[in-house]
Formats: structure tokens, sequence, C-alpha cells
């Protein structure tokens, strides 16, 4: 990285005047969704990942940030691996590379996060997160262009796993009419996404099913007939 490269791939923090610039974590290529988890405090981000290394490497990942944490990029990602174009460089930063909570398949790049805090949905979908994965464009086989949904299990914590929440927006041919880009709650607790696929913006409400899976499916059903 080159001097022209300073605050590159770094999350930054402000006083509310806007002094006091500082990082608050490093090595983050691409941090494009930021949110705030509102009962704990702690940081959350969505991270688009580096390109180049194939249709199955590196994963995008969703993690709380940790201050003072470094993320891998452009030497390392995911923990202690190296990328190969970077080979031998910066070793000594092998063991500092913090490894994200939860993975994603590569090129889904997410964007927008969201915590769901509204009590439209089941209780078991209070506190989780919603993020906009809005598709790959270098993959042989398309991956992303959906809504994830991340369980945090009213802990504030993420075990690794993720499901499918929103779906639809790749036809069988490949085609592609939708791409999410950013999630949010609306005030009556129905989710809301914007969509610069097909210019849309989705309304996802409960539709009164007795487990998250109906209405899961519930809702996409109702978001496909928009």
């Amino acid at each position: 990285m080159t001097a022209a490269e300073k605050y590159r791939a770094d999350i930054l923090a402000f006083d509310p005047d806007g002094s006091h610039l500082r990082v608050y974590a490093s090595g983050l290529r691409n941090p494009s969704g930021v949110a705030v988890d509102p009962r704990s405090g702690q940081l959350w981000c969505a991270v688009n990942e580096r390109d180049g290394l194939g249709d199955n490497l590196v994963p995008d990942y969703i993690t709380p940030v940790r201050q003072g944490g470094f993320y891998g990029w452009p030497w390392w990602y995911i923990g202690p691996h190296q990328d190969p174009r970077q080979a031998g460089k910066h070793p000594e930063l092998r063991e500092r590379v913090v490894t994200p909570d939860v993975l994603l398949q590569p090129h889904s790049a997410p964007l927008q996060l969201a915590f769901y805090q509204a009590e439209q949905f089941p209780g078991e979908y209070r506190g989780d997160i919603f993020a906009a994965a809005h598709g790959s464009w270098n993959k042989a086989v398309r991956t992303g262009y959906k809504i994830v949904r991340v369980p945090l299990r009213h802990t504030g914590k993420a075990s690794g796993d993720y499901q499918d929440f929103l779906t639809g927006f790749v036809l069988p041919n490949g085609q592609v009419w939708g791409r999410p880009v950013g999630v949010t709650s609306a005030p009556d607790g129905a989710l809301l996404v914007t969509d610069d696929g097909s210019n849309s913006i989705w309304r996802i409400s409960y539709v009164g099913e007795s487990t998250a899976t109906a209405s899961t499916r519930s809702s996409e059903r109702e978001a496909s007939a928009k």
C-alpha cells in the first residue's frame, strides 16, 4: 500500500463534531455495510472480499468489528491464509489477522445490513441480522442476489451460520432481474428491501404462520408477487 492509499480498507471513527479522526479497524477490503447492534453497542460490518483468486475464494463475510482489529487485506485473508499475489510479504501480520464470524459464499457481494428490532416477525427473529447480498458479477455460477438472515439467538453473537431469507431474483436460465442493496424495517415491523436491479422497494411482511421457516416462505411469495 502507498501513501496515497492511507485509510484505505479501514473503518474510521470521529467525534460527533468531526474531530479526532482515528482508525477503528483495518484490513477490511470493502466494509460496505456498517451497523451497530442497538442492544449492546457492538459494531458489525459486511465485507466484500477480494477477487482474482477464482470462483471459490475469497469468502465474503459479516462480522462484529474489534476495535484495533486487523482483518488481513491485502496480504492475508480469513485468518492466516496468504494471498498468493502477496507471497512473502508481511509475515509479521499473520498471527494478527482476525477471523470473521460469518463466512458467506465468495462473490456474494454483501452490502447493507440491519438488526431486526421490530415485533411483527416471530420472537426468534428479534435482534437477528438481515443483510442484502447484491450478487456476483465474476463467478461462473451466480451467487448472492438475496437477503440472508444471520441468527443471533438473543445472545448478540453469531455461531457462523446464516439462512436464505428472500430469494428468487435469478431465473433458471441465469438471467438476473433483481439485486438487493439496502434493508431496514418499516414502522409496522415489515422488512423493506431496496433493489437496484428492478428499481423496486420490496415489503416483506409476516402473515401468521407458526414457524420462522414458514414465515420466510410466505414472505418470499409476497415479495415475488408484487
